[in-house]
């Protein structure tokens, strides 16, 4: 059975990388009937945020990733999915390595190592541990017991590793550049790399899917399966995630957390959508499509070795595509976390939803631009006022409201054409009424189609905005958004 792994360290919130990560094992277990486990990497008491864990979790769902084994999960029977829960395995491990002579103890200071580096700079050669306490015999170490120390595996100085990545081919790799590495820290807690290595091995992972930055550390993995005998799994490295000028995307490029983007008001779906597509694409290039449709397609033979380039206005696009295509139901359960305004009064409010999703490209954007239907605008927007609350603008709006009053059927063809009728009979275009009548009722110059809105707002309010609007124009009060 197909075994993958996402294990995000608990420093913060689910970034955009570590999302695409996870969305790409999520497609990749369920494209071949496999298991997705979350297993959370927790060796570093000191980067460790409270809360984080939890963070990590609600962001992978929001994004539409369920896992099958993790920490909130019945154990499976290769728990416990915290890597703090499994020291004991990890101290068992370097232990056998120990009594094999597979690995030593080292009792250099920080201070020695540092002098150590400087001097081999200074000798133009590359900073590596010489290992010179790899030649302790067992009674200099047992002499030294009680003294800080570390343990380092030892590495082979000579020859090549190779690593079968199933995106990018066989990278290889001197084994002179690797010198013996720290596996256990001194209060014997395994490092990142010694005890990823056991963790893939016992949870039985059949493929490590992870992004190109880990591409450096498979060798020494790997170095500690076959030091301990264990079979390593496939690897398969994804391309980074680079901002349009190749630089590493930051926070100046957009949001970087799919936290951020969910207060910006990115929908989910869409931010799960566009990650996808990040180094991946469908056989028949199709750029819209669910996670589930994604992973009846998913393949690794389909992932790009090259950057994938992020861009901001690609995913507001994406945003728009899903508020427009989503049932106006689910939009609309979307979008109240947005709103701060009062619901009570006003129009129905799935037809606000409606009539204004066309126009917005994130909740944020839709919460506000629906905000003139339950609350009636008391300033305009500055270029609207300059160009259509002219001297006579004021009278035409009243008489605009008088006949609006006698209106017998209030609908879309009957505002139509009483506004014809208006324009005619008082010598101007319809556009020299239709303009005020927008930025009267909304505040606005843009929006959905006037006739429209004023369906939707119905008389009372239409009436009642237009009057308001040329008692503000004709004393002089007309406060203009900035």
């Amino acid at each position: 059975m197909v075994r993958v792994r996402y294990a995000p360290s608990p420093t913060g919130t689910l970034h955009i990388g570590g999302g695409r990560t996870a969305l790409f094992n999520y497609l990749f277990a369920r494209r071949y009937d496999g298991r997705l486990i979350l297993r959370i990497e927790d060796t570093d008491e000191t980067r460790k945020i409270p809360g984080s864990e939890e963070a990590m979790m609600r962001g992978l769902r929001s994004l539409g990733i369920v896992w099958d084994e993790g920490p909130d999960t019945p154990d499976a029977g290769f728990g416990p999915y915290r890597v703090s829960e499994r020291l004991a395995r990890h101290r068992e491990a370097a232990d056998r390595l120990l009594a094999e002579h597979k690995a030593y103890r080292c009792f250099c200071t920080p201070e020695e190592l540092a002098e150590e580096r400087k001097a081999r700079q200074a000798q133009g050669l590359p900073p590596r541990y010489s290992g010179r306490c790899r030649s302790l015999s067992e009674d200099q170490v047992r002499a030294r017991v009680g003294e800080r120390s570390v343990v380092r595996l030892k590495v082979p100085g000579d020859g090549e590793t190779v690593v079968h990545d199933l995106i990018r081919g066989d990278v290889r790799f001197g084994n002179r550049i690797f010198d013996d590495f720290v596996i256990m820290k001194p209060d014997y807690t395994p490092v990142y790399n010694f005890a990823v290595a056991i963790d893939d091995h016992d949870m039985k992972i059949t493929h490590v899917i992870r992004g190109e930055e880990h591409l450096p550390n498979t060798p020494k993995q790997m170095f500690v399966m076959e030091a301990l005998r264990m079979e390593p799994p496939q690897f398969a490295h994804l391309p980074m995630i680079l901002a349009p000028d190749r630089s590493k995307v930051s926070k100046r490029h957009g949001a970087t957390s799919v936290e951020e983007y969910r207060d910006q008001g990115i929908i989910l779906p869409a931010l799960a959508n566009y990650l996808l597509l990040l180094g991946w694409s469908p056989p028949d290039g199709r750029e819209i499509l669910t996670v589930d449709e994604a992973a009846q397609e998913f393949s690794l033979e389909r992932v790009q070795r090259t950057g994938a380039i992020y861009d901001q206005k690609k995913l507001e696009w994406m945003s728009h595509q899903y508020m427009t295509r989503l049932a106006v139901e689910t939009i609309a359960e979307m979008v109240k976390p947005f709103i701060d305004y009062g619901l009570d009064t006003g129009p129905d409010f799935v037809d606000v939803v409606a009539l204004s999703r066309e126009r917005a490209y994130t909740l944020t954007q839709l919460a506000e631009q629906m905000r003139f239907f339950f609350e009636p605008p008391d300033r305009y927007e500055a270029k609207g006022v300059n160009k259509h609350f002219n001297p006579g603008t004021a009278a035409r709006l009243r008489l605009l409201a008088e006949r609006l009053l006698d209106l017998k059927t209030w609908d879309h063809d009957s505002l139509t054409g009483l506004y014809d009728q208006s324009a005619e009979s008082l010598g101007v275009k319809r556009a020299e009424l239709i303009h005020p009548t927008r930025l009267a009722v909304s505040g606005r110059t843009v929006g959905p189609g006037l006739f429209d809105v004023l369906e939707l707002l119905g008389r009372d309010a239409v009436t009642e905005r237009l009057r308001a609007a040329a008692d503000r124009i004709e004393s002089g009060q007309v406060v203009m958004a900035e």
